[in-house]
């Protein structure tokens, strides 16, 4: 089991929601199928490739063009080939071909106006991709009526390409339904649900097959069309995502690791936490995305970790996107936006960069006392960061007006003996000495 090679793939998604063909009712859940398809596949933390790798076709009329993209991606593909189409299935031909409607094609002569699918099939066969795969979420059989997708007879053995996984929407003799009022087809608006929310007690992966006999099982327990699947050599092993459930039962256990990793470092030990929090990173990384809030915590703490074993510039480079990525996440006045930018600063300034230090850490004096207020310990926290910079770059007029400040308000709101009052007390003792406070 495992996720294709991103660069190497290729996807494409191939829908018709409106026809020009009376008797073939145009189907509006089409068109948010193929969109919410084309943002699973492509998603930057759970998809399985780029966006410029997935080619979407919805509501192209040129069976030309509609041939060249499905062509340039199979050509491209070298990993995983993934054709996926949802509209009217038709029927055509003395043999009963199967047809894949586009929005100019005729219900009762689609030889000229839709993708014929064993084109389909000798362009998917003669990819030199590793995996291929096949969605149709189309009908085989009954007539084309409102709230269906209709065609003529149909059997999978025509759908059989050597080394592919097929999978169809419904049995041969069953339509593919998109219910009134549901966003998308029957088949794939249950198929997106699986790969958006994830399958209880499965793998941390979810292949082709656990989502067909996930899928199998939805559908027979809700009276639906029963899918179909067709499968050669080990196609079924590839994965088309993450499972989100298995990510999200794990979360808990990678938070209590993160947090015995972080008690290693208030114990002394930089360098082991720092490692420890990297093999967690990893994890959330690759589980939970690159910018999930726990991820982002976890990366936070692994730079500071790395600054504590005595890399502080290293740390700093390691925290300065992570401001912005806080911010996108939570918001510019999130708590852990703030700590992130104090944790930027302190590393800034201990690798020798004070003045970009000293600005940080004038924004952020101002933004906690607006949010916070003058007397919170946060607050009070970034004015003796703040002050121990500004001494070691020789303001120390400006940093002992800080300190006296600093040492009034601690003096009210922790007691005279707190270790941070005592601290503040120590380094205002320092400046006015004529020393710096190192």
């Amino acid at each position: 089991m495992r996720l294709p090679d991103p660069l190497r793939s290729r996807i494409v998604l191939v829908g018709a929601s409106t026809y020009t063909d009376p008797d073939l009712p145009d189907l509006p859940a089409v068109r948010r199928t193929v969109t919410d398809l084309a943002a699973l596949f492509t998603d930057p933390d759970h998809g399985v490739v780029p966006e410029e790798h997935c080619t979407v076709l919805l509501d192209d009329a040129d069976l030309g063009r509609v041939g060249r993209k499905l062509r340039e991606a199979a050509r491209a593909a070298e990993d995983l080939l993934l054709v996926y189409f949802t509209g009217h299935g038709l029927v055509g031909g003395r043999r009963h071909d199967l047809y894949l409607a586009l929005p100019d094609s005729e219900y009762g002569d689609p030889d000229f106006t839709s993708i014929e699918y064993d084109k389909l099939r000798g362009t998917v066969l003669n990819s030199r991709a590793t995996t291929k795969i096949i969605v149709l979420d189309c009908c085989f059989s009954g007539r084309a009526v409102t709230g269906t997708m209709a065609g003529g007879p149909g059997t999978i053995n025509q759908l059989e390409v050597s080394g592919t996984y097929v999978l169809t929407s419904a049995q041969r003799d069953q339509v593919s339904l998109s219910p009134p009022g549901e966003d998308h087809t029957a088949f794939s608006g249950r198929l997106i649900r699986l790969l958006r929310e994830g399958v209880a007690g499965g793998p941390e992966y979810l292949t082709i097959d656990d989502i067909y006999q996930r899928l199998v099982s939805l559908m027979v327990a809700e009276g639906l069309p029963v899918p179909l699947n067709s499968t050669t050599e080990n196609a079924s092993l590839i994965a088309l995502g993450h499972n989100r459930i298995y990510a999200d039962n794990v979360a808990p256990a990678l938070r209590e690791r993160q947090v015995a990793a972080e008690q290693q470092a208030l114990e002394g030990d930089w360098t082991g936490a720092a490692a420890s929090l990297r093999e967690v990173l990893d994890e959330q990384t690759r589980l939970l995305g690159a910018e999930h809030e726990d991820t982002l915590r976890c990366r936070r703490a692994h730079a500071h970790c790395v600054g504590g074993a005595g890399d502080p510039a290293e740390a700093a480079r390691l925290l300065r996107p992570l401001p912005a990525a806080h911010a996108r996440l939570l918001g510019k006045d999130h708590p852990e936006t703030l700590h992130t930018r104090q944790f930027l600063a302190v590393n800034l300034g201990e690798a020798g960069h004070r003045a970009e230090a000293i600005a940080v850490l004038r924004v952020l004096l101002a933004d906690r006392s607006r949010l916070l207020g003058s007397e919170h310990e946060d607050t009070l926290r970034t004015r003796h960061i703040l002050a121990r910079n500004l001494a070691l770059t020789g303001a120390e007029e400006e940093a002992a007006a800080l300190l006296r400040q600093l040492v009034a308000e601690r003096d009210r709101v922790l007691g005279t003996q707190h270790p941070h009052t005592v601290r503040a007390r120590k380094d205002l003792a320092v400046l006015e000495r004529g020393g710096r406070s190192g």
